[in-house]
């Protein structure tokens, strides 16, 4: 009998999105060049040679760091502006956080710092009467519930089922684009250590008082060295709506948002286990109080697990103390680095890509890999699917085509096919956050995620002069950071 080998899916085709423009200038920048040419023909016609040199070396001054980019796409510009907005606010003490009763906090408690310095949680029933949180943002009108899902992953699972799981995914992130006020999701996968208060917990509560005494020997041997060197990984998936549903529409209220995510929470959650998260259940205020205390405070997470009873004031999640350094971030009992993804894996990716990134390393006792999510509605994808195609072409004609540049028409031209049949579109990025015990082990953690992105094909970059943000934003808060920018997206968009 002949065997019949069927070859393994690969993914790919995303695409980076790139304002239209001559060479490495964007949309602005090639306005600014077309509009100081015509000032430099003006000048040499009404007032000579020398007038209209000094256009020309204005105008170079001013395209240059428009020009100069990294290996990570960064314009000098971007990069200067990032390192003055770090210095003014370093000057006024912003790098810096103290909480506490003898802080100038309000009533001396521990609230989040940064972004999140304003949130508050609320509990709330879906539509079955189950209990779920919502995190609020007022300063943006956001809502977020978080959903907690028990992904077993693929060890031996059969590749077949495993590409199921991610068409299902594919479907349900396109499910996205039809949720009414939706505006970001994030998936946050999780690596901490195991301290086994769980695994004594359930033995012990099942242990009959007429068990035999070996068979209690043996129980307690494994309470106690089963643990050791063992891992704990969770997978949160958090979505963020927005009070606001359209521009220029009224702003809802709390008890409507409550009554609408509610209506909706029960049948995302139920379509995300078709995907291979396993069961996903709504995260109450109490759950989310203690992860998020967590990860600010690490050395408390021994404290929360052998203490269940206790309830965790959303006001008390916070540290008691932070500062944001350049390249990392130091908060109560530990010191997190946090890379964004500058660059999507080039060419086509078997579906275990990532497996490496987000599974467990003996460097790195606390990881946070999440995904951030941004859908478009069926209109502007359409919309932004047609003028990428006609952008890329663009650059084809105006420039020396490569045999990147063919690659990147026939990508354009696959989404735009894609697109037209159903398929939604989907912005996406990366953070990854590794937290240690003490500023002495960043370097280790930061030698394991150069050693563990290139094997998954991703290039990240270490946030620079924005730690704190960046360690909020990979929480599973639903923080959604182009909302909290101050440069309006038309302008970042054209750069």
């Amino acid at each position: 009998m002949a065997a019949n080998n069927q070859a393994e899916r690969t993914y790919g085709n995303w695409r980076k999105p790139r304002s239209p423009g001559l060479g490495r200038l964007g949309l602005l920048g090639t306005m600014l060049l077309l509009g100081g040419l015509i000032f430099i023909v003006l000048a040499m016609m009404f007032f000579g040679l020398i007038p209209a040199l000094v256009v020309a070396l204005i105008l170079a001054a001013m395209l240059t760091p428009l020009m100069i980019q990294d290996r990570h796409g960064r314009t000098a510009l971007q990069a200067a502006t990032a390192r003055i907005s770090w210095w003014r606010g370093r000057s006024k003490g912003q790098h810096l956080y103290r909480s506490g009763p003898l802080s100038i906090v309000d009533r001396g408690s521990c609230r989040l710092p940064g972004l999140l310095a304003r949130s508050r949680a609320v509990d709330a029933l879906d539509s079955y009467g189950q209990p779920f949180a919502m995190v609020i943002l007022p300063q943006v009108g956001h809502y977020t519930v978080v959903l907690e899902c028990g992904a077993d992953g693929a060890a031996l699972v059969d590749q077949d089922q495993i590409d199921t799981w991610v068409a299902y995914w594919g479907q349900w992130l396109a499910s996205l684009s039809f949720e009414p006020g939706l505006v970001g999701a994030s998936v946050t996968i999780e690596t901490a250590p195991d301290l086994g208060y769980r695994l004594r917990r359930e033995v012990m509560s099942n242990v009959s008082d007429r068990a035999p005494e070996l068979a209690r020997e043996v129980l307690e041997q494994i309470v106690e060295q089963y643990p050791a060197g063992s891992a704990q990984v969770s997978t949160r998936v958090a979505l963020t709506y927005s009070a606001l549903p359209k521009p220029g529409a009224k702003r809802r209220s709390l008890e409507e948002m409550a009554r609408e995510i509610g209506a909706r929470l029960p049948g995302l959650s139920r379509n995300l286990a078709m995907t291979g998260a396993g069961s996903a259940r709504a995260m109450d205020t109490r759950q989310l109080a203690e992860a998020v205390r967590v990860a600010y405070d690490p050395a408390a997470q021994a404290l929360l697990e052998d203490a269940q009873d206790e309830t965790l004031d959303w006001n008390d999640v916070g540290p008691v103390a932070t500062q944001e350094h350049w390249d990392h971030y130091v908060h109560d009992s530990g010191a997190s680095i946090t890379w964004g993804m500058s660059d999507a894996p080039r060419g086509e990716v078997l579906s275990n890509v990532l497996t490496g990134l987000v599974s467990p390393h003996q460097d790195i006792p606390r990881k946070r890999v999440t995904f951030l999510y941004r859908p478009y509605d069926p209109g502007t994808a359409a919309t932004l699917v047609e003028r990428d195609r006609k952008d890329t072409r663009f650059r084809v004609n105006n420039q020396n085509a490569a045999a990147r540049d063919a690659i990147a028409v026939a990508a354009a031209d696959q989404t735009a096919r894609e697109e037209a049949k159903g398929a939604g579109l989907v912005r996406f990025a990366m953070l990854v956050t590794a937290t240690v015990h003490s500023t002495a082990d960043l370097g280790s953690a930061a030698a394991a995620i150069d050693t563990l992105a290139p094997p998954a094909r991703v290039q990240l970059r270490r946030m620079y002069g924005a730690q704190a943000s960046a360690f909020a934003a990979a929480l599973p808060l639903g923080v959604v950071l182009p909302t909290h920018l101050q440069v309006p997206a038309l302008v970042r968009e054209a750069l």
